[in-house]
């Protein structure tokens, strides 16, 4: 009798891993991408009938006080902002080939010459030999420039090959003083990277290795779809933050359960239908309590504040599951605001430690550069020793430098020169 109880238990198991197995797709997907994802489900059931608010304009949906207090030119521009955000590759690069880091006339021809020459995977594959001669410049000026593309979003575009992409993206990676050495020379010979495994460090250098993008363009391969937040954020008349489902966009599901046949298919079908609606349900109810959660631990922000530390570990706590769990929930998850449309993630900061994050350490490493003295600029160790005494934590230098360069700050001896050019 145990035995039986026991072959029931692990049935059912079976049966619920299957089932929600199969509705994954839509509790993962974005608001904007819900439709296709339930779509395998609803063609493949004659009991269903989807009725669908996508068609509708979404300025009808937005609440009055997100479209007032958004910050924008017009009120068209505040609609756009709010509803599509559909950038390419190019129009990501086109914001950065600018200063500082392509400052000169010739440097942003050079910018764009690389720019419009990249090739399907984001690798430069122009003529640098006729763009050096009809310009009058010489390969060494070109390829100096070009290198800068290493320290632009995203890291690793512009590279001639893939090791030279990993070079780019190294220098931007959290990799240890110690191991670097050891993934420069790895990533100069990946043909044999497995004669290294017992190198000391190599276990490092291959999980850095394993964060970087190959290729270096693979997250705007595909074109980017419509984003259609999941929640929105806003002040009511009472002056009260009030967190909303952007329920408007969500499928209605109509369930025929009075279907002419009875069949066992037909039953199932039906049983399948109401899951589907559990399932949305679900999805709803779990994001909703993120919204609550992230207005709780990040109500600055919503009023005019910095972004503070709050680690997917703390979410998912509250939850009762596993970090990586809450990660995939979140992924593809947007919330409207005042300031914006925003991705769910930008909210959960990478923490040093549980009180600093990196989001604190980089806004005070720009006070620090914009205060500092234009005769002798702060050094990387000299602001790394500053950081780690106002924050109390341990960093290395090539952290610094890593922040340093996404915040398209120059090192210190350029920055000496740009204050004696000013």
């Amino acid at each position: 009798m145990a035995a039986l109880r026991q072959t029931q238990s692990v049935e059912t198991k079976h049966k619920l891993s299957n089932t929600l197995r199969n509705w994954l797709p839509i509790l993962h997907s974005s608001l904007s991408d819900l439709g296709e994802a339930m779509s395998p489900f609803i063609e493949a059931n004659p009991v269903v009938e989807v009725e669908s608010g996508y068609e509708e304009e979404f300025e009808k949906k937005i609440p009055r006080k997100i479209i007032s207090g958004a910050v924008s030119n017009s009120r068209t521009e505040q609609i756009e902002a709010l509803t599509v955000q559909k950038r390419s590759l190019y129009d990501v690069l086109q914001e950065q080939l600018g200063k500082p880091l392509f400052p000169t006339p010739i440097s942003q021809d050079v910018a764009c010459f690389v720019m419009e020459n990249l090739d399907e995977s984001g690798y430069f594959e122009g003529d640098s030999e006729t763009f050096c001669e009809t310009n009058s410049i010489t390969i060494e000026e070109f390829e100096k420039i070009r290198l800068r593309f290493a320290h632009v979003e995203p890291v690793g575009i512009a590279a001639k090959d893939l090791a030279e992409s990993f070079m780019f993206q190294l220098d931007s990676s959290d990799i240890s003083d110690d191991a670097y050495p050891l993934c420069v020379k790895v990533i100069n010979d990946m043909q044999a990277i497995h004669s290294y495994s017992d190198e000391e460090n190599f276990s490092e250098v291959m999980r850095v290795l394993g964060t970087f993008k190959n290729p270096p363009n693979i997250e705007y391969q595909e074109e980017s779809a419509q984003i259609v937040p999941d929640l929105m954020i806003f002040f009511n008349d009472e002056d009260a933050i009030e967190v909303k489902l952007n329920d408007a966009y969500y499928p209605i599901i109509k369930i025929d359960t009075n279907y002419a046949v009875k069949h066992e298919f037909i039953t199932q079908k039906i049983k399948e239908a109401k899951s589907l609606v559990d399932a949305l349900d679900m999805r709803r109810a779990t994001l909703y309590k993120v919204g609550l959660m992230i207005v709780e631990y990040q109500y600055e922000f919503f009023t005019g504040g910095a972004i503070m530390p709050l680690t997917l570990k703390t979410l998912a706590e509250e939850f009762g599951h596993n970090p990586s769990t809450i990660s995939r929930a979140i992924a593809n998850k947007y919330i409207a605001c005042d300031r914006g449309v925003f991705s769910m993630k930008e909210f959960f900061t990478t923490a040093i430690d549980e009180d600093v994050s990196n989001a604190a350490i980089k806004e005070f490493l720009v006070a620090l550069v914009k205060e500092e003295s234009h005769i002798k600029p702060l050094s990387d160790m000299k602001l790394l020793a500053l950081i780690e005494e106002k924050f109390k934590v341990k960093m290395v230098r090539r952290t610094i430098a890593k922040y340093r360069k996404q915040l398209n700050i120059a090192g210190s001896s350029e920055r000496k020169k740009l204050y004696h050019l000013h």
